[in-house]
């Protein structure tokens, strides 16, 4: 494997002039920055990234720690944030927590190993010191911390209060809400707290229905679903507190033979482009997931340069109505 000094003694140029044009230090004319760069690539040389980090205090690189890359709504947002990253200069390094704990826990260290220069939260089974000790710009989504670091969602609660009058305004009169259980304390409950609100205020009868602390779990949901509708028969308006929630509701409806939207209407929350792909396809709730990501980055880049944020970022969501309302 080549070394700067294999570079340096190729481009006839000292391993610091070297050292120098990869770390964009000093005055360096055009013609010596193209020979040393020609020497790198006849050569194949790629520099140590962790070094460069060490000597610059400055890695150039985020850490991303979500539950998994695979549930569609943080495939998405993490596309946008890696997209926006990269426009600045920056590299994203992914985790998967799957909302375990000490995998968590780990990332978080190996992050600091790592030396990044920031991290996005998407995951949060930690306690509220274990994040303040990290000692690293950190943003953090769907979950109020402390008021020294930032947090970053859409408006859960007016996007549950406009996913519920959807269904009172198309007739229904028996609604149910299915979602994460209260006290995974992230203010995506705020979802339900407005779906129960705004059910009361117009006098309609309603259930809410939870999972445990894993709100990942399909076959959490079906469960749930099975109880809903042997418990309660009646119901013909669910508000689903996401977009996988909402299709498995759909899929539910399907295999009892309830119709839908004749006998069931049905919303979701996210805004997932999967849910074009259902038949009939899903309303929900759109997250501004691009504006999300873009400033989840640019809140880790303004703590980097030493700018003050603010603690609350809380962005407008949006009615997308499909075929199932």
């Amino acid at each position: 494997m080549p070394t700067i000094k294999d570079v340096a003694l190729k481009a006839g140029v000292s391993a610091t002039t070297v050292s120098r044009v990869l770390n964009n230090r000093g005055y360096l004319s055009e013609e010596l920055k193209q020979k040393v760069q020609q020497a790198m690539d006849e050569l194949n040389y790629r520099p140590n990234e962790l070094a460069r980090s060490l000597s610059r205090s400055k890695s150039n690189i985020i850490g991303l720690i979500i539950p998994h890359v695979s549930l569609p709504f943080f495939g998405e947002l993490t596309s946008h944030i890696e997209e926006h990253a990269y426009r600045e200069g920056y590299k994203l390094l992914l985790c998967n927590s799957w909302q375990d704990k000490q995998k968590e826990q780990e990332y978080i260290n190996m992050l600091r190993s790592s030396r990044v220069d920031g991290i996005i939260m998407g995951s949060h089974t930690l306690e509220v010191e274990d994040y303040r000790q990290m000692n690293l710009p950190l943003v953090t989504f769907d979950r109020q911390i402390s008021p020294d670091i930032p947090y970053v969602c859409s408006d859960n609660y007016n996007g549950g209060k406009l996913a519920t009058i959807l269904l009172i305004q198309k007739g229904c009169r028996r609604l149910a809400h299915i979602g994460g259980h209260p006290k995974l304390n992230i203010l995506s409950h705020l979802r339900c707290v407005a779906f129960e609100e705004t059910a009361r205020l117009h006098s309609v009868r309603y259930v809410s229905l939870h999972t445990d602390n894993n709100s990942f779990d399909f076959e959490a949901y079906e469960q749930l679903l099975d109880q809903l509708f042997r418990e309660h028969p009646e119901v013909d308006g669910i508000f689903a507190g996401s977009d996988i929630i909402a299709a498995c509701a759909l899929k539910a409806c399907q295999i009892r033979g309830r119709r839908v939207p004749e006998d069931v209407r049905i919303i979701g929350y996210d805004g997932i482009a999967l849910r074009s792909l259902l038949y009939p396809a899903i309303s929900s709730i759109r997250q501004p997931m691009e504006a999300m990501g873009k400033l989840a980055v640019d809140l880790i880049l303004r703590q980097v340069q030493g700018e003050p944020v603010e603690s609350a970022y809380i962005l407008p969501v949006e009615l997308e109505e499909g075929a199932t309302t």
